[in-house]
């Protein structure tokens, strides 16, 4: 019996390991197989390893890290990472609690110790004064915010905060981080709110292996972490199977793998034996070997980045796409240009950089384990870029060591965020004024330059280079004219995307905005878009297939739904989820079922937000289940009852179960709770006009148009409204107003045209048609405009 061939040992595994699930723990047999296959020497597995093979490494804590490195757990010491988040104590908190008072929007909150303890007396979620108790400080500096510990394991970031900066510099002072919003109890940023929930918005980048364990039966939390702080498992994995690791080294049991991985998830070493060349000619180091793999800075961008998550069971060495989807150059975000509005923490602006596409690391700049730069002021670029070419009046034209000279100043321009936290744009891009005056974009040259304009830089900068002197064309051109819905956009958009050379993030945000374009010629492109090799990519082109019909919809998006990004397989089954299931070949059903489990599974991973049942909803409506797709919106409202876009979603669903008075019920039920929400008042103005209540209509339209003036559809179906009613005029008057806001939007250009038509106010007509025909030459000429329009009349 032991006689037994090798092949037939290899036979009999492949046959008893097609019958078992691969995340099944390996039965005696198994193991039995894996070491007979050992002992015959074959090369197929690992004898040290055939019992350790299908165990998962564990967190150990930090403090098992240390006495093998000592050195990196002390530069690690006193980092931020470290005091990323602690318990409140006289060590920790930062902030005056001596009976200190803070005034705001009317409520004064005290700060006060009692014994070892730290309390704020303040306002609470029904606006009364109470004493809450503070457990953890959040931070260091330049500002600490503190975290209280509420009901059901939640636990809020109080909205004022302590500004940790010296007092010369403004700091040493209580302030909040909503100044101007006038925030009271009832408003979403209120400390109290879900908007400031620690478990849910913050938690995970602040301690290491946190589990947000929230229950949504309960709707509460037990929040658990390895550690409280950011240490050492938090980028390079849970280090059990490392400390197995360690201990064979002593009796060589190490086998190959563990050689090469050392018992961790990942090896952060893509800085391993790698030199950078200075390059004579250009002034610039090229790195000595090329990086194929970013897995130091997709470690880093775990946490920062803008980003949406999808799964709860991120390991450090993992796709960062399995787990998220990074937020793309979007209006509110970024600048056109891809420069810093709000908070994006760091990674989407450090993708679009030539110093990322270059193989530029994290921590070629930044010491890992200090969390401080490798150098200070220039030395730190001087690192790579030749000191006499770059570092000289003659690059700069400012005086050596005058703050217009400093690299940073012009290639990374600060915008503050939290009131006081400067934060560098990590895009590290060359000062391109003419782009300011073109796009309305931040310059680097007038923030220090305050009392000059982009123009005077843009003169100065061709003073100095030559009047040649031009970078040109650059994505944020094409970007704006999709977001002022610049009716020849596609084709420059279509371009963008599918551009190698320009930064993936750039590429996936034209895809995005090019939906709006689909067309025939677009559609080439997406098919292309679909096979990139970046994920973003492929899931921005997805979106177009929501657009198609059907045939054209499986046949784009069934093999998407074995992609190996988890965000592409998953929209790829929400975008299919319409199609009859009959209609789905039977090679791709045990696929879809999978992806389809994996979105659930995606949104349940967020179930402390309504909007997850909102998704979870609008799925079920997709595959036509329209009582699951009830039960799910007011799952969302029961979570909480201020989810606007809940009524207004549970609304519509009721409209296409012809269920009228139900949806007026809910639109009312939701303007009672947001009176001021202009997207309430356009959706029961909607229903007025479908259910043929035209004096009802009319004052919801106008109370959203009212409320949104700058909301280009608000503003049309208002003045559309009113034309129905007879008044030309102030239709008119009102899409006049809108298109000076949105002078390219072609809706509101045609009803111009129709409605002077109709008041035979032909000049009027012509001068909107003359717009209309330079946005769009397919419309042929002026006069076919007016003709067409004309007998549209």
């Amino acid at each position: 019996m032991l006689a037994v061939t090798q092949e037939h040992l290899l036979y009999k595994t492949v046959v008893i390991q097609s019958k078992i699930r691969l995340n099944r723990p390996m039965n005696v047999f198994t193991r039995f197989l894996k070491l007979a296959i050992c002992l015959l020497s074959l090369p197929v597995l690992s004898c040290d390893n055939a019992y350790a093979e299908d165990v998962k490494a564990t967190y150990v804590g930090g403090s098992s890290c240390v006495t093998c490195h000592k050195r990196e757990s002390q530069a690690w010491s006193g980092s931020h990472h470290y005091l990323a988040m602690q318990h409140a104590s006289t060590e920790t908190v930062l902030g005056d609690f001596q009976n200190k008072t803070f005034s705001y929007n009317g409520v004064t909150s005290t700060f006060y110790a009692k014994g070892k303890k730290y309390f704020v007396k303040t306002d609470g979620p029904d606006g009364k004064l109470r004493d809450y108790e503070i457990k953890y400080t959040f931070g260091v500096t330049p500002l600490q915010q503190y975290l209280i510990e509420l009901e059901d394991g939640k636990v809020q970031a109080l909205g004022i905060a302590w500004d940790a900066r010296p007092k010369a510099q403004g700091g040493q002072r209580w302030y909040h981080l909503y100044p101007d919003d006038k925030v009271d109890h009832q408003h979403e940023m209120h400390w109290t709110s879900r908007e400031q929930n620690w478990n849910y918005m913050c938690a995970e980048c602040h301690s290491t292996n946190l589990k947000k364990n929230y229950n949504s039966e309960t709707h509460s939390y037990n929040t658990t972490w390895t550690d409280i702080n950011v240490t050492c498992e938090a980028c390079h994995g849970p280090g059990s199977k490392h400390i197995e690791w360690a201990e064979k080294q002593s009796t060589s049991k190490t086998n190959e793998k563990e050689l090469l991985d050392l018992g961790l998830t990942v090896r952060l070493n893509d800085r391993d034996d790698v030199s950078w060349v200075l390059d004579e000619i250009t002034g610039n180091a090229v790195r000595s070997k090329e990086l194929v793999k970013h897995k130091e800075t997709e470690v880093c961008a775990r946490c920062h980045s803008r980003r949406s998550t999808i799964s709860e069971d991120y390991i450090p060495g993992d796709s960062y796409s399995d787990h998220y989807q990074l937020a793309l150059l979007t209006d509110f975000l970024y600048h056109p240009d891809g420069q810093i509005k709000e908070e994006v923490y760091v990674y989407g602006s450090f993708l679009q950089s030539k110093m990322y596409h270059k193989g530029v690391t994290c921590s070629d700049c930044h010491d890992p384990h200090t969390a401080k730069l490798r150098a200070k002021g220039n030395a730190l670029c001087l690192q790579c870029h030749q000191s006499k070419k770059f570092n000289s009046k003659k690059h700069t034209f400012h005086d050596l060591n005058s703050k217009g000279s400093e690299c940073i100043e012009c290639h990374m321009p600060a915008k503050t965020y939290m009131g006081v936290d400067s934060r560098r744009d990590h895009s590290i891009r060359i000062p391109r004024p003419d782009l300011s005056v073109k796009l309305g974009t931040p310059d680097a040259c007038t923030n220090c330059h305050t009392d000059k304009n982009p123009q005077w830089a843009d003169a100065s900068l061709k003073k100095w280079l030559g009047k040649d002197w031009n970078l040109g064309w650059h994505f944020g051109e094409t970007l704006k004219e999709a977001r002022d819905r610049v009716p020849s956009a596609g084709q420059d958009l279509a371009a963008v995307a599918a551009s190698q050379k320009l930064p993936s993030i750039a590429r996936a945000t034209a895809a995005e905005d090019l939906v709006q374009y689909l067309s025939p010629v677009t559609l080439v492109v997406v098919k292309n878009l679909l096979k990139d090799s970046e994920p973003t990519i492929r899931l921005a082109a997805l979106h177009h297939l929501d657009l198609i019909n059907e045939q054209g919809r499986l046949t784009l998006g069934l093999p998407m739904l074995d992609d190996p990004s988890r965000s592409v397989r998953i929209e790829a089954a929400r975008i299919l989820s319409v199609v009859p299931n009959a209609t789905i070949p039977e090679k791709y059903k045990d696929s879809m079922d999978k992806a389809l489990s994996e979105y659930k599974k995606a949104q349940m991973a967020n179930s402390d937000r309504p909007e997850s049942y909102m998704n979870l909803g609008l799925l079920e409506i997709r595959l036509g289940n329209f009582l699951k797709a009830e039960t799910y919106y007011k799952k969302a409202l029961e979570l909480d009852p201020k989810f606007v876009n809940g009524y207004i979603n549970l609304a519509d669903l009721y409209r296409l179960q012809q269920r009228d008075n139900d949806v007026e019920s809910m639109l009312s039920e939701a303007k009672q709770i947001a009176a001021d929400n202009a997207a309430v008042h356009h959706a029961l103005g909607l229903h007025y006009v479908r259910v043929k209540k035209g004096d009802a209509a009319l004052p919801e339209l106008k109370r959203a148009y009212d409320i949104e003036p700058g909301n280009v559809r608000y503003g049309y179906v208002y003045a559309v409204a009113l034309s129905t009613h007879g008044d030309l005029q102030e239709s008119i008057s009102i899409l006049e107003n809108v298109h000076k806001t949105h002078p390219s939007d072609r809706n509101i250009l045609v009803a111009l045209i129709s409605y002077n038509l109709k008041r035979d106010n032909k000049k009027a007509a012509t001068k909107f048609a003359e717009k209309l025909l330079a946005l769009d030459p397919q419309y042929g000429s002026v006069v076919k405009i007016l003709n067409d329009l004309g007998q549209a009349k």
